[in-house]
């Protein structure tokens, strides 16, 4: 059959309804089926204008789909259920009288661009939007609940946060006791809890949510994800990912010029991923300047046909110059370990991340003088780690985290409890946060993104034949 042929059959196709599977949401009325309803205070509020009909105020029956690209040219619906979420956005009835709110929003683990941005926008928007004057921010991570005084907040007080860096509630790793948490939570009387963090932090959530539930606490608990490695599953990408990759390709850029600069010229730049290699993929892509990029989801070796330096050898032949961007995480397994190197585990019990930024710096130093021993060679190695992370998100990014910050606000008013906010296919949903703690996002290197990006950089796929 031709392609007209096919084209003229899907044109005419009727889609029969898909098999949808929604993916049931907490809520407090699970537990404590007698809590009384309130009406939004949206409702009368002069900034929003809106009727039953509008489509303003989210339905229960409002979902988003994950998967949106289907083949029709098999089967069609397939029998397998497609996982639907609820959609975000404010409800026309809430659970939660604003006047008897009490808000603890907290901040953990490492710093991504953004994160004061939530923290304003859930202050602003508690405040503004639901008329709640009780919010309180928890200092230095999950331990600040129970080792320090919460701090009062309040619009004015957080006016300009969204323009520094970092969080002014101060962040820690550690720190979680699981008792002293839930006890504290219990005896400050908060009754809604923003946990804004990565994975690590929001399966810590999991278990507040789950310790909360099962004292049949009226207290509403979600999570905002935070990963400026957008390792973060499920959802399109985590806040700070987009700034991150724009001072990345500063970095880029900088290493570029050293490396044109000089007769033989090597630009090393690791970037943030320990993980996954989304920052160092898209800056590379992004960047335009860049000869191979190195991630943790695919291996590479350095010696014979088809390595780094038969690759770079070439390169410098030709161009004179050559810039290499690595990930954090890879070619870990490349790296000799020695003496205490080999017993070094992380909190998980991993083996330690050794810096694959300052050993190829090294061996490149050593193949050049082995091999082209005379001749001119610089090795100009930048990691800018810290400066990606601890900066001021960018416009996109500020935008993104009031979104998620309003998203999480409205959910937590209707009742929902033990979710997530994020985008899905560009529409914000509610996620049940147990999923999103246990969900990866790995570059898929059989995909068109990483096949462009060997186009682009002509790097090998480093496959020994």
């Amino acid at each position: 059959m031709n392609t007209d042929s096919i084209q003229d059959q899907l044109e005419s196709l009727t889609i029969s309804p898909i098999n949808v599977k929604l993916k049931r949401l907490p809520r407090l009325t699970d537990y404590l089926p007698g809590l009384q309803t309130h009406t939004n205070p949206l409702q009368h509020s002069n900034f929003y204008h809106h009727s039953d009909n509008d489509g303003f105020y989210i339905t229960h029956s409002d979902v988003i789909l994950r998967q949106i690209v289907f083949d029709f040219s098999g089967h069609f619906p397939s029998s397998t259920p497609h996982l639907a979420y609820h959609n975000a956005g404010p409800r026309k009835e809430i659970l939660f009288d604003p006047k008897q709110v009490r808000a603890a929003i907290v901040t953990c683990g490492g710093l991504c661009p953004g994160l004061n941005t939530v923290i304003r926008e859930l202050v602003v928007g508690l405040w503004e939007l639901y008329g709640v004057r009780e919010i309180f921010g928890i200092k230095a991570g999950y331990r600040g609940f129970y080792s320090s005084d919460p701090i009062p907040l309040d619009p004015k007080l957080v006016h300009n946060w969204h323009k520094r860096g970092g969080t002014v509630l101060e962040t820690s790793r550690g720190g979680f006791d699981l008792k002293k948490i839930v006890d504290a939570i219990e005896t400050r009387g908060y009754n809604q809890v923003y946990i804004i963090g990565g994975d690590g932090t929001l399966r810590g959530a999991v278990q507040i949510f789950n310790e909360i539930q099962h004292r049949k606490l009226n207290v509403a608990v979600t999570g905002i994800p935070k990963t400026v490695d957008n390792d973060v599953g499920i959802i399109d990408r985590s806040f700070g990912f987009q700034t991150a990759v724009e001072m990345a390709q500063q970095a880029i850029s900088a290493a570029h010029v050293e490396a044109e600069s000089s007769p033989n010229g090597i630009g090393l730049v690791k970037l943030m991923g320990r993980n996954t290699g989304h920052i160092t993929l898209d800056a590379t892509l992004s960047s335009c300047d860049v000869d191979c990029c190195l991630i943790p989801e695919t291996d590479f070796y350095l010696e014979g046909k088809g390595g780094l330096l038969e690759f770079l050898d070439l390169r410098l032949k030709e161009n004179g110059h050559a810039v290499i961007v690595v990930a954090e995480g890879a070619g870990q397994d490349i790296i000799p370990r020695i003496g205490s190197q080999k017993q070094e585990r992380d909190e998980s019990g991993n083996l330690g991340f050794l810096d694959i930024g300052a050993w190829l710096n090294s061996e490149l130093k050593k193949w050049w003088e082995r091999d082209h021993k005379g001749e001119l060679f610089t090795v100009k190695y930048i990691d800018p780690t810290y400066m990606i992370r601890a900066v001021t998100a960018n416009a996109t990014d500020n935008l993104y985290c009031t979104l998620l910050a309003h998203s999480a606000i409205h959910g937590i008013m209707a009742g929902y409890t033990g979710f997530v906010t994020g985008p899905i296919n560009g529409n914000y949903a509610y996620i049940p946060m147990d999923e999103v703690a246990h969900a990866k996002s790995p570059v898929n290197t059989k995909d068109h993104k990483w096949a462009w990006l060997r186009s682009v950089t002509a790097q090998p796929d480093f496959q020994r034949t």
